[in-house]
């Protein structure tokens, strides 16, 4: 009876989850707001630089973002991100904005209203107008016009008086916004056919109006957009862009389609490979994961969160974490019943003993996260975000969800001797007489020996080393506009393009470049590069000729010097802290050895990355540095795992007197977790691979990042850390003689692993 109300409890958890997942899922989905990658839209980071030359201070940005804030509401532009960046920055991130180019000038411009004479004298300033009396409207021919409600009248009464007795045709009252002193003249400007100014009406009489017309060729919008930003009221600062970013709504919604269906795919295989390798605690696992992808999905909707293209590369990758910490669990479980244990004895040692290898390879991941967030910008910054989210999430549901789903089933007495259900032959299980310790267990890896051919795996990586110092050396880093500076200019289409197509069209166009790539499954995506910032103006000449031209607006990025150097220096700043961060944690859970080691295996897998993007000529930029980050991340998690059964054999010997024994434990260790490696590795790569198929082009270096550095981290996990953590260990053996175990133990003790389930 009892055995029956807990496979039914089990059943009865699932439907609730599926009842949650299915009613509520969609709801939340819709509610995740889209970054710019995903729909469109432009971010801008701005200098702040006072208007009478003094110091930027707090309240002077705060002042800046709640005009900036007034503005946008003018657009209508739902949900912006405006942000206080260091301490005379702003960024501005909006999406969804379809016309990019008229709400980058809304933001941009001063708003300082001036009325003017011919001779550029100064008449009526801003303050001249009642604050909020800007109204869009029209006249009594129908024609768009802006009214401005005057302080005072009579004031104006004065001074079209005075402008009525200029002789024609100076006898005009020139209307300005921002007028340059000393740059700006009517003179000039009335020559053009798109003069600055905004208005010049002639004024033949004196004028005691309570207030003042604006006319000219507007359209509605414009009107609307005008008495807006008057409203508003005039920035209390100029803003210089140093950094600007533009995607095409078109280009957005194809990179969301394209990466869904990459998610899509790439989850679905690991869920398979789940069920099929593992049986019933596989489908415990595919239950945790939904749970997983869904509560991913719920958290980040309650805090506001951006979703971008890393950012759905992050919850992908976080499946893969999951997977590993099922695998983990799941791979100690059936080596406890290997050696005769029951079902229940497998399940309750199982899940201790993996305990800490988890809990390990989480902290370790998300110390390179929280740098990652810390030193990132904009999209790596989501993309940091939902991968901090995904290890706890991963932790909550794939270590406590699943222990208790499964409990459920091994506590009912349904399993037991069932071994089949775990994925496991008859032959393998030994009888409990037999008294086997898991160091005695036969793998498929025994003939393999890792610590007798260190020196070969030393020499192969020293070898690769040198060549990558080479090509390095010759070809140099590809460094994108994050870290060159510039401009980059991504042109689509619906058809096949060429270089000289697209080179054809920037020269006609007057933005001449001989730095041009083809790329896209389709040969459709142009990109062009620039040594030089593209001013406000470029873009928008160059956004409407490309439309014009290929029928999508083109994505534009221009980044100044210093954005470039600062991005350079934070990215080196992120991947030291993180260096020194896990080698500080490996210590003191570990020992500093293998926190050497660890740090040497993640330098070289860093480094096998860095020399294949220079090799294949691949653009480095910010998201590179994700990519290497979160690879740090799998990396560590690896060795920490090895690691963390290293220890425990050590354990198991009590004492160690020979290079020998030291020998045989990182052999055994080795053997008994490769399995494991091997089957987390699969998993990340299943995602992986499908990012790279399905996935939208402008991620693809980073999953090429992250597929080099999976297969250099699971080879230096394997061949390099745990070999160095020999040859230094080694070293200690000499120096101090026999390694007492369990003395080590007591002065180290960090308390119980096992979580309260």
């Amino acid at each position: 009876m009892k055995a029956r109300g807990r496979i039914i409890a089990f059943f009865l958890l699932v439907i609730v989850l599926i009842g949650i997942i299915g009613t509520t899922s969609l709801p939340i989905a819709k509610d995740i707001r889209l970054g710019l990658d995903l729909q469109g839209g432009f971010e801008v980071l701005y200098e702040v630089e006072t208007l009478d030359g003094k110091e930027v201070t707090e309240s002077v940005l705060t002042d800046t973002t709640d005009a900036l804030m007034n503005r946008i509401n003018v657009l209508g532009v739902s949900e912006p991100v405006i942000q206080i960046e260091g301490e005379d920055r702003i960024r501005v991130q909006l999406a969804g904005v379809e016309d990019q180019s008229s709400a980058r000038e809304l933001l941009s411009t001063e708003a300082n209203l001036t009325f003017r004479d011919a001779e550029d004298n100064l008449l009526l300033s801003g303050n001249d107008l009642k604050q909020g009396g800007a109204t869009g409207t029209f006249d009594q021919n129908g024609n768009p016009i802006v009214t401005l409600e005057l302080n005072d009248p009579g004031k104006f009464a004065e001074v079209t008086e005075e402008v009525s007795q200029m002789p024609a045709p100076d006898n005009v009252l020139v209307i300005w916004l921002d007028f340059e002193e000393g740059v700006d003249s009517f003179a000039e400007e009335r020559m053009k056919a798109d003069p600055k100014f905004v208005s010049a009406p002639s004024v033949q009489q004196r004028i005691s109006s309570p207030s003042v017309e604006i006319s000219g060729s507007f359209s509605v919008e414009e009107t609307q957009n005008l008495a807006g930003i008057l409203n508003a009221g005039a920035l209390p600062v100029s803003l210089e862009e140093i950094y600007s970013t533009s995607v095409g709504a078109q280009f957005g919604e194809q990179a969301l389609d394209q990466t869904m269906v990459a998610a899509a795919v790439g989850i679905a295989l690991v869920l398979v490979f789940m069920l099929v390798y593992y049986r019933l605690p596989g489908m415990v696992a595919v239950v945790t994961l939904s749970a997983y992808v869904y509560l991913i999905l719920l958290v980040f909707e309650w805090i506001g969160g951006v979703l971008t293209l890393p950012g759905i590369a992050a919850i992908m990758l976080g499946v893969g974490m999951a997977v590993d910490a099922n695998i983990i669990t799941y791979e100690r479980i059936r080596e406890e019943m290997r050696v005769g244990k029951s079902v229940q004895e497998a399940f309750k040692v199982g899940a201790r003993s993996s305990f800490s290898a988890i809990i390990d390879a989480n902290i370790t991941t998300l110390l390179a996260a929280v740098v990652l967030f810390y030193y990132g910008t904009s999209s790596v910054k989501g993309f940091a975000t939902l991968l901090i989210i995904s290890i706890l999430a991963s932790f909550l549901t794939a270590v406590w969800g699943s222990r208790l789903l499964l409990g459920l089933w091994v506590h009912s007495g349904v399993l037991d001797n069932k071994f089949g259900l775990f994925g496991l032959k008859k032959s393998a299980i030994h009888a409990r007489e037999e008294e086997l310790e898991i160091t005695d267990l036969s793998t498929r890896f025994d003939r393999f020996d890792f610590a007798g051919n260190r020196n070969k795996f030393f020499l192969a990586s020293i070898v690769l080393i040198v060549a990558g110092m080479a090509v390095i050396g010759v070809f140099r880093l590809n460094l994108g506009i994050d870290f060159s500076s510039g401009t980059r200019v991504e042109i689509t289409s619906e058809a096949a393009l060429t270089k000289e197509e697209v080179q054809s069209f920037l020269d006609g166009a007057g933005f001449e470049t001989d730095d041009i790539v083809i790329s896209g499954d389709a040969s459709n995506i142009g990109v062009a590069r620039y040594n030089e910032e593209f001013s406000q103006e470029d873009i928008n000449s160059l956004k409407s000729v490309a439309t014009e031209e290929f029928g999508a607006e083109p994505n534009v990025s221009t980044v100044s010097p210093t954005v470039g150097q600062e991005l350079a220096k934070n990215a080196l700043y992120a991947l030291s802290i993180a260096a020194i961060g896990i080698i500080i944690y490996v210590a003191f859970r570990f020992e500093w050895r293998m926190g050497v080691a660890s740090v040497v295996a993640l330098i070289h897998d860093a480094f096998f990355i860095v020399a294949i993007f220079s090799l294949l000529r691949l653009e480095v930029d910010i998201t590179f540095i994700a990519a290497v980050l979160t690879i740090v991340g799998y990396s560590i998690n690896d060795t920490i795992v090895t690691f963390d059964r290293i220890r425990e054999n050590m354990k198991r010997m009590k004492k160690i007197d020979s290079v020998e024994q030291l020998e045989k434990v990182v052999n055994v260790s080795l053997r008994q977790t490769l399995g494991r490696s091997v089957n987390t590795v699969l998993t990340v790569l299943l995602v992986v691979i499908a990012l790279l198929i399905f996935g939208a082009p402008s991620i693809t270096n980073f999953s090429i990042a992250l597929l080099i550095g999976l297969i250099a981290g699971t080879y230096s996990s394997i061949f390099i850390a745990a070999q160095l953590w020999l040859v230094l260990k080694k070293g200690e053996l000499k120096k101090k003689g026999p390694i007492d175990i369990e003395k080590k133990e007591q002065e180290s003790k960090w308390g119980s692993d096992e979580p309260v389930v």
